[in-house]
C-alpha cells in the first residue's frame, strides 16, 4: 500500500489504482483511509497473483519486489510533485518492496508486517524510518531474523526504527486471518494500530 497524507489533492489518474483483488488488503486500505489517509494499492503482479497452485521459485523471478520498487518510482514522483508526504505499508512480499523503497528518498516512512524475502544486509541500506511487525512463528522471516534486523539498525543508530514480535502468531496474521477468531482479529487490529501510529508520527 502506498499511503499519503493529503488525499484531496491526489491526481485523478492515480485513484483508479486503489482497486485490488485482495479483499483483506482492500479492507485494511479502507481502514487506513478512514484514519485520514489516501491509499493507493497498485497491482504490481499484473493479475498474476501467487497462490498454492504455483511454484514460488518459478513465480518470484517474474514478480520481483526489487523491480517493483523501481517501477513504482513514477508514482512516488507524481505524489512528491504535488507536495505529498508518502509512506509505504507492506505485507509479506510488500515487506521487501517497502524495504527497497526505504533505501531511496522517494518516501518518508515504511511499515511492514510479517515481511518476506528480506536479508539482514537490507537494514544497512535503509534510509527512512522503518517499522517491522513480525510473527512469532514465521518461516519466511523468523523472529530470530527480525532480532538480527534490529541489531543492525541499533548499531547504525542513524534512522528511527521499531520492531515487535507478536506472540502466538504466524505468517499472514496481520492481513490474512480468521475473522471468527477473537485472538486473530485482536492481533491484526493491533498490527494496524502500530502501522497507523508510525505513519501519524512520520507523515503528518
Amino acid at each position: 500500500m502506498v499511503i499519503e497524507s493529503h488525499p484531496d489533492r491526489l491526481p485523478k489518474h492515480l485513484k483508479s489504482q486503489a482497486k485490488s483483488k485482495f479483499k483483506e488488503v482492500r479492507k485494511i486500505a479502507d481502514k487506513v483511509g478512514e484514519a485520514g489517509y489516501f491509499v493507493v494499492v497498485p497491482d504490481f503482479f499484473n493479475g498474476d497473483y501467487f497462490d498454492t497452485s504455483k511454484n514460488l521459485s518459478e513465480w518470484l523471478p517474474h514478480h520481483s519486489p526489487v523491480k517493483a520498487a523501481k517501477d513504482a518510482q513514477p508514482l512516488f514522483a507524481s505524489l512528491r510533485k504535488e507536495g505529498k508526504s508518502v509512506g509505504v505499508g507492506g505485507y509479506c512480499w510488500g515487506g521487501k518492496f517497502g524495504t527497497e523503497v526505504g533505501k531511496t528518498d522517494s518516501v518518508k516512512a515504511v511499515s511492514m508486517a510479517h515481511p518476506a524475502f528480506m536479508i539482514v544486509d537490507d537494514m544497512k541500506e535503509v534510509k527512512r524510518p522503518i517499522e517491522i511487525l513480525g510473527a512469532e512463528h514465521d518461516q519466511s522471516t523468523p523472529a530470530k531474523q527480525v532480532y538480527q534486523f534490529v541489531r543492525v539498525l541499533h548499531q547504525r543508530n542513524d534512522i528511527p526504527y521499531f520492531a515487535k514480535i507478536f506472540p502466538g502468531t504466524e505468517h499472514g496474521f496481520a492481513c490474512r486471518y480468521n475473522t471468527s477468531d477473537p485472538f486473530a482479529v485482536r492481533t491484526a487490529e493491533q498490527a494496524l494500530a502500530y502501522m497507523l501510529d508510525w505513519f501519524n508520527r512520520y507523515l503528518k
